[in-house]
């Protein structure tokens, strides 16, 4: 694997970053200028431009629907995106938009931990987010990394060479953005705040001072983490940021916030895994709760709860908490301080903590990882006998080290023999191909197919212990290689926030956390979307994150769902509240995009509230009915217990005749032909594609420098003495003409001699560009030349492939139609309000407001209608891409003989806005329809109604 595969403009992302350049627009920007112009950046006159300011941070509440809460005097922007929407991602590409617009040229990105420092440094290091951004750019950031130092035998003292390299960075530098990253624990260090023997500038001594003196941009990560009353946040101010932008999923206090992707937009969005948790309950009569009452330094008070029965216990240090209770034999207290107490086990638990004394058996650990190894080669399977691969990884959080890193310990033998009975019973089934041989190689040494880290792994020098950790704590991609047999990771809590693999498909605790920690923290670590095996985010599917838990933990889901809509703002709808409050107000003028006014009218005028926002008797039945957007919390099938069926929807099964003609015709196996007349045709129009793509194309190769020393206001300084004519690159091949030459015929399906003879025709000088850089821009752009050239410059048709047609999302093999389907499969949000009689589902499932209208109407000509779901109709598109209408209708003529076949595609927006790929896609689909059986396709757009449609179609 070369790398992940960003997309450019993923809605929620853009928007962020959007918002965020937004905030600057129309303020009064200075120059530089002194004798350390070239040095500094750009100076944001916020004085001049208050007003300008606000005014902008006013606006994009209002747009981004932000609850308007602008604080005076404030440099602090604030940016709330959940965990595992691309947080990382999108501060770097609003640094590259920041530059681009204003030439902001120097960023400070501060982290809380050394592990979340990490996690952005490999992020931004790596060579596919770097030529990712270069692509769009033509720039790339250069990393200025404070680290601590580890010791100075010379007398003398110098300024960290980090902070001596940024600052000294300058606008000569054309091509690159300065970016400083550093931790909080550096930024509390004496080595920022003492003055050290050579100055930078001639002026600053103190690395601060010297930072001030740039007028960085600050970018905090996880803002959470520093309190504004801490000492971090006093020393972070000692650098004067002209602004400090803050990214988190979670925020102690909000300033200036102008952007909130909440959790329930993750969620509902599929921008993120939905939850499944497993609870694993042990022996009847066995649910003990051992919990620390208090702790004062050389006494501990445990209650041992037992069902109805409540129990105390004292105990002392390296006293045996088999006194508690008998299965906790092995465990002493290890120290314990007026605060906290450290177990044997190396867990820290504090007051409130709860364990559970049989979680230290052997007997619930095995079940745990039998379930999850079990679960693993279930999803294993799914997922590596796909066309398009994607491989799952499972993560465990365990306290016993030593049981997982010793040959012997039980950890290791239960993980290793669970796996290896798993891989032979599969075995016995799978027939040839990838994930047979993927299985046999797994037998050939099992202990490859898991590894750990652990903060102790550190301080060893083990070959094969090192090689884990830099997989699983810097190469992404070496954990997903098809390759790569190994697939699970253990941890003792140690990968938390700045760690992540989008693959995490199950996250297994077999050891309670001990404190109440946020359920979305601990679930974080596996949200993101998966990649495939070609490094692609696939996200046009529901996936799950399976959660394995104990007893302890049985109400997992619960607090989860809470949490999730809590922290979102969503409302209670169980909840009967007195009056109409603020809260109430902001959220429906937010999601309906109303005034405050135009609420209070329609409230008044239906006699909802009094004179005090009172409601008055039924009030808020009408708020429920006529304003439900602020009542939706988290999906139910988003996050769920692995016991709870998954939500259903019911089909009307005596319907389905009169929908089986279209149903059948839509299902029908078909593959996308290209129409050219003949090969010379074909390469006239690849001649004319690369034509087009010759200033795209990137050259390998090293080129030299030339520095010039001057004399500018009494002081030497460097700066470039490059022409055009020196500035050349001199050339290192990385592929030879014939790999390069087979490699791009397989991606991009394309005969060799006619390839070669299109680059010849072209003039392109390709030995240049012989490198993966240039297959991987041919590739893109020539799926997207196809697409948008299909009908001008050649024509497209579709033929049948295969008389299979059953099974289909609702029919079952045998072409009988199914009583009910996921309801995820049919719209991620419900309402219990009734849907249309002629309607084939029986409940209310949508994806969209517009969406949900169609579902209500009852319209006379239509005689059955229904929303097709999700991935079941997949229209092949030009270049690779394919096309999913929504809805199916089945209409009358006016003589009631003849049927009418109408498919509609639902688009949540203004016909205007409608991107250029979209009107291609629409292209190709009213080409699919128009066969042989007549069906009327039509795009639905937020401002037309589906009688409107369905009306036009009856007068042409």
């Amino acid at each position: 694997m070369k790398g992940f595969n960003f997309e450019k403009n993923l809605k929620h992302q853009s928007k962020a970053v959007e918002s965020t350049v937004a905030v600057f627009e129309n303020l009064t920007i200075n120059q530089p200028i002194g004798t350390e112009k070239q040095c500094v950046n750009p100076f944001i006159e916020l004085n001049k431009t208050f007003k300008q300011y606000y005014d902008n941070i006013g606006k994009l509440q209002s747009f981004n629907g932000v609850k308007s809460d602008i604080k005076a005097g404030s440099n602090i922007v604030d940016i709330m995106m959940e965990t595992g929407t691309g947080k990382t991602y999108t501060y770097t590409k609003t640094i590259f938009e920041l530059n681009k617009n204003f030439d902001i040229f120097k960023f400070v990105i501060i982290v809380p931990t050394l592990s979340i420092k990490a996690g952005t440094i490999n992020f931004l290091k790596s060579p596919s987010a770097r030529q990712h951004f270069k692509e769009q750019y033509g720039k790339t950031l250069k990393l200025h990394i404070v680290e601590s130092k580890k010791g100075n035998k010379s007398k003398k003292f110098y300024m960290p060479p980090a902070v001596n390299s940024f600052v000294n960075a300058g606008t000569f530098e054309k091509n690159q953005i300065q970016v400083l990253i550093i931790n909080a624990g550096m930024i509390n260090s004496e080595t920022m705040q003492k003055s050290f023997d050579k100055s930078l500038f001639d002026k600053y001594a103190v690395p601060f001072d010297a930072l001030s003196a740039v007028k960085p941009f600050l970018i905090v990560d996880e803002p959470h983490k520093f309190a504004t009353v801490n000492k971090t946040w006093q020393n972070i101010q000692k650098m004067t940021p002209q602004f400090i932008l803050r990214y988190g999923a979670t925020f102690k206090d909000y300033e200036n916030l102008i952007y909130s992707l909440t959790a329930v937009d993750s969620f509902n969005q599929n921008l993120v895994k939905g939850v499944i948790g497993h609870i694993t309950e042990f022996e009847s009569g066995k649910n003990s709760i051992v919990k620390l009452i208090s702790t004062n330094g050389t006494e501990v008070t445990f209650e041992l709860n037992e069902g109805t029965k409540k129990k105390t216990f004292k105990i002392t240090k390296k006293e045996s908490l088999e006194k508690v209770h008998s299965a906790m034999g092995d465990l002493l207290i290890e120290n314990l301080n007026k605060t906290t107490v450290l177990l044997s086990n190396g867990l820290t638990i504090k007051k409130g903590d709860k364990i559970n004394p049989y979680s230290y058996a052997v007997t619930l650990q095995d079940i745990m990882i039998k379930k999850a190894i079990k679960s693993h080669f279930k999803l294993e399977k799914e997922y590596l006998t796909r066309d398009v691969k994607i491989k799952p990884l499972t993560l465990f959080f365990i306290d016993n080290i030593e049981e997982y890193r010793n040959e012997k310990g039980s950890i290791k033998i239960a993980v290793e023999k669970y796996i290896k009975a798993e891989v032979e019973a599969l075995l016995k089934t799978e027939k040839k191909g990838f994930y047979k041989t993927y299985l046999e190689k797994t037998l050939v040494d099992i202990s490859k197919t898991h590894g750990g880290y652990f903060s102790k792994d550190n301080s060893e020098k083990d070959e094969a212990i090192e090689k884990e950790i830099n997989e699983i704590l810097h190469d992404k991609q070496a954990m997903l290689d098809l390759e790569n047999p190994r697939r699970f990771i253990f941890s003792k809590w140690t990968l938390r926030e700045g760690w992540d693999n989008p693959n995490v498909f199950q996250i297994c605790k077999l050891r309670s956390s001990g404190s109440d920690i946020s359920k979305l923290q601990e679930v974080g670590r596996g949200l993101r979307l998966p990649v495939n095996e070609y490094n692609n985010r696939v996200k046009d599917e529901q996936f799950y994150l399976n959660y394995f838990v104990d007893f302890t933990e049985s109400d997992f889901v619960d607090r989860l769902v809470n949490e999730i809509n809590e922290k979102s703002g969503a409302l209670s709808i169980e909840e009967i509240p007195d009056k109409l409050h603020d809260t109430m107000i902001q959220q429906i003028c937010d999601k309906y995009a109303i005034t405050e006014d135009e609420l209070l009218e329609d409230l008044d005028d239906n006699n909802i509230i009094n004179r005090k926002n009172e409601f008055k008797e039924n009030g808020f039945d009408y708020i429920k009915k006529n304003y439900p957007l602020i009542f939706e919390g988290v999906g139910s099938n988003k996050v769920r217990k692995a016991t709870d069926e998954k939500k259903k929807v019911s089909i009307r099964t005596e319907k389905y005749a009169q929908l089986k003609d279209l149903w059948e015709k839509l299902n029908e196996k078909v593959v996308l032909e290209y129409k050219f007349e003949n090969e010379t045709k074909f390469k006239s129009i690849l001649i004319d594609f690369l034509n087009e793509q010759k200033d795209n194309f990137s050259i390998e190769g090293v080129k030299g420098r030339k520095l010039k020393i001057k004399i500018e206001d009494n002081k030497a300084i460097a700066v470039d003495g490059i022409s055009v004519l020196d500035n050349k690159i001199t050339q290192v091949s990385t592929m030879k003409y014939d790999v390069f030459l087979l490699d791009l015929s397989k991606a991009i399906n394309v005969n060799l001699k006619t390839l070669h003879q299109s680059f010849i025709a072209s003039k392109i000088k390709i030995n240049d560009f012989l490198n993966a850089s240039t297959i991987r821009i041919i590739k893109q752009s020539f799926d997207n030349y196809l697409m948008y050239k299909a009908f001008s410059k050649f024509e497209v048709d579709y033929k049948t492939v295969s008389s299979s047609i059953h099974p289909t999302k609702i029919t079952k093999p045998d072409g009988t139609v199914k009583t009910e389907i996921n309801a995820s499969d049919v719209g991620v949000l419900s309402s219990d309000e009734d849907v249309a009689s002629n309607y084939l589902f029986s409940e209310l499932f949508y994806d969209s407001e517009l969406e949900k209208e169609n579902i209500k109407t009852k319209i006379e000509e239509v005689v059955i209608f229904s929303k097709i779901p999700k991935n079941s109709i997949k229209i092949p598109v030009a270049g690779g891409k394919s096309y999913s209408p929504d809805f199916a209708y089945v209409l009358n003529f006016e003589d009631g003989k003849k049927k009418l076949y109408f498919i509609v595609e639902t688009k949540n927006a203004q016909e205007e806005s409608l991107r250029d790929e979209e009107k291609q896609k629409i292209k190709h689909a009213e080409m699919f329809f128009d066969g042989a059986v007549k069906i009327t396709f039509k795009t639905q757009f937020s401002n037309k109604k589906i009688i409107d449609l369905i009306s036009d179609i009856n007068e042409d």
